[in-house]
């Protein structure tokens, strides 16, 4: 069984690159995890405007759900940026 993952010809992807891609981050709903959500989106890229985070606390408040549009220019970009958020240890999931 092969574990590599499928790579998709980007005629086939239905994203165009470049663009503003949402991302969805959860995590406890502290300070110190927007602040380290937004230095991976600065890291990708630079000009990323934190004003631009969208917020939603869980129902009994103990996490959040941020929304963070970063700019990519290639599906490798992208790839990175899902693998550098999801091995954060303040992240519970992303999607």
């Amino acid at each position: 069984m092969n574990s590599t993952p499928r790579e998709i010809p980007p005629e086939q992807s239905l994203i165009e690159y470049p663009c503003r891609f949402p991302i969805k981050v959860m995590g406890a709903h502290t300070e110190e995890f927007v602040t380290a959500m937004v230095f991976i989106a600065k890291a990708f890229e630079p000009d990323f405007d934190h004003a631009t985070v969208e917020k939603r606390p869980s129902k009994g408040g103990n996490y959040v759900g941020l929304t963070l549009s970063i700019y990519v220019t290639h599906r490798e970009q992208l790839d990175e940026i899902y693998r550098t958020l999801t091995s954060h240890p303040l992240v519970k999931y992303t999607l």
